[in-house]
């Protein structure tokens, strides 16, 4: 039975809370977080986001041998996968070799892909690095999901898609952002065209359809929609996807989640209204 048959992969099992959507929340309570709302992975970088709310305290998986030991036991203990390893950002200062001891650590965790965009203002160098970042997931058993967005280097479908055809890596995958599909121009006809084995992963929210044209860097790391609230085509970008990627919930939404009581109450709508669009899909399949 392949996933997309099987009923424990419906709903949010098949979601999962991505790192951008938590501030800062602690690895632990993370995962704890999602197997409390029944989703089945999450997504986690060595350390929080720069824009950590104050409301949580900093920690650093690099730095801290008991907070890995203690995620690990957490991952264990819930049965939540580590679906995606985030952070691994080409930048003209970095170099992807320096990257070996994240890769240890997140494969160490049970990191099924890692996840990398570029900064990178030279093509060239870009794909040179991508490769090598590809080259370290492959190493730990992990695949390479590639993320474009306005800003980056390679900022469109048709873009990263040529990008993952000249690295020739066999691990490396297309990771598809719903907002940044669809600001940078994408349709779902030009993704449904693509062979489904290309896509590895991908994260929902909602967004209006077009930017005001002030900071998209602001609006997509602060203020996202809910998922079925703004004016992205969900229900048809869910329909051109593979039926059995992950589906990460990257909806960062910082006024609701400092102004809640709760930190989960916005994070549990969030999962809510998503689960409903997913089971919409499936079954309309």
């Amino acid at each position: 039975m392949s996933t997309a048959d099987n009923p424990a992969f419906l709903g949010r099992a098949r979601l999962g809370i991505d790192n951008q959507t938590v501030f800062g929340l602690p690895p632990v309570e993370h995962v704890a977080l999602a197997a409390e709302l029944g989703c089945g992975h999450v997504s986690l970088a060595v350390g929080p986001v720069p824009w950590k709310l104050d409301r949580f305290p900093g920690w650093s998986l690099l730095d801290d041998a008991a907070l890995r030991r203690d995620t690990a036991a957490a991952l264990r203990d819930t049965g939540v996968r580590l679906a995606l390893a985030e952070g691994f950002t080409i930048r003209p200062q970095t170099e992807a070799r320096d990257r070996v001891r994240e890769f240890d650590l997140m494969a160490g965790l049970g990191a099924e892909r890692a996840a990398a965009v570029s900064m990178e203002p030279d093509p060239g160098r870009a794909l040179a690095q991508m490769a090598i970042l590809a080259d370290l997931a492959a190493e730990r058993g992990m695949i390479f999901a590639f993320e474009f967005a306005p800003p980056h280097t390679f900022n469109t479908l048709a873009a990263a898609h040529a990008a993952l055809r000249r690295i020739e890596r066999p691990n490396a995958r297309l990771l598809i952002d719903a907002m940044h599909l669809f600001r940078t121009g994408g349709t779902v006809a030009e993704l449904a065209a693509l062979d489904p084995a290309t896509i590895g992963y991908a994260q929902l929210c909602d967004a209006a359809l077009h930017g005001d044209g002030g900071d998209y860097y602001r609006e997509a790391s602060f203020e996202r929609l809910v998922p079925g609230t703004g004016e992205l085509p969900l229900a048809a970008l869910l329909r051109a996807l593979p039926p059995d990627i992950p589906l990460g919930l990257e909806v960062p939404r910082q006024t609701a989640l400092r102004e809640a009581e709760d930190y989960r109450q916005p994070i549990a709508r969030i999962v809510t209204e998503a689960e409903r669009l997913v089971i919409a899909d499936q079954a309309a399949r």
